[in-house]
């Protein structure tokens, strides 16, 4: 099979029909030579209508605008075609009505995906899956119809890529089962989850809600579209690729199975994409639940556990999303788990290495980006004292960038001067022996710098 190299012609050509028109809304949309008529936003995603007519949904014109504005706001790489999503937009006024009726004739044909593999903290490898651009369009567009349908019949207990659910909201779940008691947890851990599912077991559960063939078949040729790696053309016959915009949904499709079960069975629960606790109020029961569901999770639903992984422990143990549990004066509280600080710290240790090529504004920026992103996600545990420990840390480290940055005495001694220090203490500091990092910590640089 040929493959087209990246940057060459883009592929999957649509053959053009007419002329375009184009949308003068605040975000861009591209259109075909059909004019639509006004759609009212829960229109093309609406679960009560017949769903022998999803795949008019999915197509709609509506819709694919809708997907086309996430595609181009999420960015991201391209595919194996080359075309990056600033193309994207020229690529559907030229073949909009084309693409969309290939898709209602059942002739749409997905492109392999580009495999990259992505470190983990471990040390071993992601493999990750980057459809084309104009596949994630049609992906994104599948998933906006059947997010809706779907999100009636998921768990309340499952919180990963679900509208207005979030990792916090999981966290507080977990929070209010140990507080209620649940202190020992199964922690599972499914090996390899998105390159292990099995593809059968997937397109039979989502038969069993999806009545429209046409989207079942289509999802499929996603599913059977394979992988390209280092060139070379690999099929996929296991396994959703993980990165492609219609993998959280069928993710949480396939696992919303392994919900109900736990739900029939009476468990407290809390799953986050493939992460999973369950809440027991004893060891032995918690040890007698791992044994009487991974029956269920290696036969029926075929997917593999990580014997190694998958413990049962207190759940002040255990790390969830980067969180751990503790209790404090007869109250489960929730802390950054040690591992995720290590983490902080090596990636705080990049930002403000002295030989990295950052020049001190680039070097700022970054650090408030990744200090912003860092709160904002662990803002609901106790984390003062980290953090004022951490500030102090970071702050010192900054300081020894600005002492090695001034180098020669004299550069020092006016730098010191011009932030207030004496000149007889400016002289004697400029003319110091110390290394960086001490003199870091030192009265003059803390009080001038």
């Amino acid at each position: 099979m040929k493959v087209t190299k990246a940057g060459a012609k883009y592929s999957q050509p649509l053959r053009r029909e007419g002329s375009t028109q184009k949308n003068s809304a605040e975000h861009e949309e591209y259109a075909g030579v059909y004019s639509p008529a006004k759609i009212a936003e829960t229109d093309s995603t609406n679960a009560n209508e017949s769903e022998e007519r999803l795949l008019e949904q999915i197509a709609s014109n509506h819709n694919l605008n809708e997907a086309f504005k996430r595609v181009k706001a999420n960015k991201g790489s391209h595919g194996i075609d080359g075309m990056k999503v600033d193309k994207l937009l020229q690529y559907l006024k030229e073949n909009g009505e084309t693409l969309r009726q290939s898709i209602l004739d059942g002739k749409y044909r997905p492109n392999p995906v580009r495999r990259v593999e992505i470190p983990k903290e471990n040390g071993k490898k992601r493999n990750l899956g980057i459809p084309t651009v104009v596949d994630r369009v049609v992906q994104q567009a599948i998933a906006q119809v059947l997010t809706p349908i779907y999100e009636k019949h998921f768990s309340e207990n499952s919180f990963g890529f679900r509208p207005k659910r979030s990792a916090h909201d999981a966290i507080r779940n977990s929070q209010n089962n140990i507080q209620e008691g649940y202190k020992y947890v199964v922690d599972m851990d499914l090996e390899k989850y998105f390159d292990t599912v099995n593809q059968s077991k997937l397109v039979e559960v989502l038969s069993r809600t999806i009545k429209d063939g046409r989207v079942i078949s289509l999802i499929h040729k996603f599913l059977k579209a394979g992988v390209i790696i280092k060139h070379k053309f690999e099929e996929t016959e296991v396994g959703v690729p993980q990165g492609g915009n219609l993998s959280p949904i069928l993710s949480n499709i396939m696992l919303n199975e392994l919900d109900k079960e736990l739900e029939s069975r009476g468990h407290r629960f809390v799953r986050y994409a493939d992460d999973l606790l369950i809440f027991c109020r004893s060891r032995k029961s918690a040890e007698r639940t791992l044994t009487n569901i991974l029956p269920y999770i290696e036969k029926k639903l075929f997917l593999k556990v990580n014997r190694e992984k998958t413990v049962v422990d207190e759940a002040k143990r255990v790390k969830f999303l980067g969180f751990s549990f503790f209790r404090y004066k007869g109250e489960a509280r929730v802390r950054i788990h040690p591992n995720s600080v290590a983490k902080m710290k090596v990636k705080i240790k990049e930002h403000t290495s002295r030989s990295n090529g950052n020049g001190n504004e680039a070097r700022a920026e970054q650090l408030r980006r990744y200090i912003r992103g860092l709160v904002n996600y662990f803002k609901i545990a106790d984390m003062k004292t980290l953090l004022q420990s951490t500030d102090k840390w970071m702050r010192r480290r900054i300081r020894m960038i600005y002492w090695k940055q001034w180098k020669r005495v004299r550069t020092r001694f006016a730098n010191l001067k011009s932030l207030g220090i004496r000149a007889q203490q400016a002289w004697e500091y400029a003319n110091t022996r110390k290394g960086y990092w001490r003199i870091s910590d030192s009265p003059i640089l803390s009080k001038s710098l």
